[in-house]
């Protein structure tokens, strides 16, 4: 019964519309011209279906994906967050802090774990790790255990969702 209230919440699309938003997740600098063509529309139907998903919500931005190692970010650490006190203000407290931290590219509250949070984080090197680790991250009020693993080298690395499942 969940799962039925939980897909009639779904925008429907057509193949059209699956058609437009997985040549978008590829390539959001598409022209409408070009999208048009590869969708078979012309380009005003065309972009009055993108305007229909971006203010449904579906489409939430539009960006830019950047070649981390050449910005000499070495390291991907995935870092699991203990809190003290499972209380909104300690919560509240650590989302905000954590959310100042521009290394900090991902912040999930996590169940099934020992830990509270899971977060991705890009960095330069160890030694700035360990910096951002005991200056910063761990200063955070009732941060009380932190646990981190490192990318060794990425398997997947995709930013699309998948939407075969959309009816």
């Amino acid at each position: 019964m969940a799962k039925a209230t939980q897909r009639s919440k779904l925008l429907v699309l057509d193949r059209i519309d699956r058609r437009i938003l997985t040549l978008m997740q590829d390539d959001a600098r598409i022209t409408n011209l070009e999208l048009a063509d590869k969708v078979g529309l012309s380009p005003t139907p065309c972009s009055r279906r993108v305007k229909r998903l971006e203010e449904s919500g579906l489409i939430t931005r539009h960006v830019t994906l950047l070649n981390q190692s050449l910005l000499g970010l070495n390291i991907t650490a995935m870092i699991s967050i203990t809190m003290d006190r499972h209380t909104p203000d300690r919560f509240e407290n650590f989302e905000i802090q954590v959310g100042t931290f521009p290394e900090v590219i991902e912040c999930s509250i996590v169940t099934g774990q020992a830990a509270d949070y899971l977060l991705k984080a890009v960095l330069p090197d160890m030694t700035y790790y360990e910096e951002f680790l005991l200056g910063r991250l761990t200063r955070i009020e009732g941060v009380t255990g932190v646990h981190s693993s490192f990318v060794l080298r990425k398997i997947i690395d995709r930013t699309a969702l998948p939407l075969d499942h959309v009816e």
